[in-house]
């Protein structure tokens, strides 16, 4: 009963953290999004929970990697790392892959969101192009995270329980996946619309 308690408070407090930057980033992104088309700032919320997590939580992950590494550090963001190498040892110690992608996701997914939380905000131009740039990059490290070590047989990933494969691994990396599909989609559809937009009005002046 010991040891099931100590892994359920463990991942509880793992899981409160996330849903902690979770209602920060939509708080922040629906304020910013005030008078806002619904699906803008629904963008926003996502774009600030994503920055967050980047900067907030892989961020340290990143510092503590060069230091040290995940098993041996200590601190609240240590041990939700912790957490989250029950189910992918990758991330207990200084695996090159995982923290080379993690320093392309802080320095370049996390910037890239901060800069397109502006876009957005002050009605950019470039602001779809970003967009999908940014839906790329956190799709190839998706990508990256997973399929080298899927290519091997899994041998890092804890498949056995239905917290660490189900939850850990599979909804909130999914998360990453799904919603920057999404917005690719809607980037699409929005760059068609201007694209047919701007033939339309070339075509009253011919």
């Amino acid at each position: 009963m010991g040891a099931g308690w100590e892994l359920g408070a463990a991942a509880g407090r793992s899981l409160l953290l996330c849903a902690a930057l979770l209602v920060a980033g939509c708080a922040l992104g629906l304020r910013l999004g005030r008078g806002r088309a619904a699906a803008d700032r629904g963008v926003l919320a996502w774009l600030c929970y994503d920055a967050l997590v980047h900067f907030a939580l892989e961020g340290p992950f990143v510092y503590l990697s060069f230091v040290g590494n995940i098993a041996d550090s200590e601190g609240l963001i240590a041990s939700l790392w912790k957490e989250y190498g029950k189910a992918d040892a990758r991330w207990l110690h200084f695996d090159p892959t995982i923290v080379s992608l993690e320093i392309l996701t802080v320095v370049l997914d996390g910037s890239l969101a901060l800069v397109l939380i502006y876009a957005i905000v002050k009605e950019k131009y470039y602001r779809h192009f970003l967009q999908i740039t940014l839906c790329v990059c956190e799709l190839y490290g998706g990508w990256m995270t997973f399929f080298p070590d899927w290519l091997m047989g899994s041998p890092n990933l804890n498949t056995d329980s239905w917290l660490y494969f189900g939850v850990y691994l599979v909804f909130f990396n999914s998360v990453w996946v799904l919603i920057p599909g999404l917005l690719l989609c809607q980037s699409w559809v929005e760059l068609k619309k201007m694209y047919y937009k701007g033939t339309s009005s070339g075509k009253k002046f011919q």
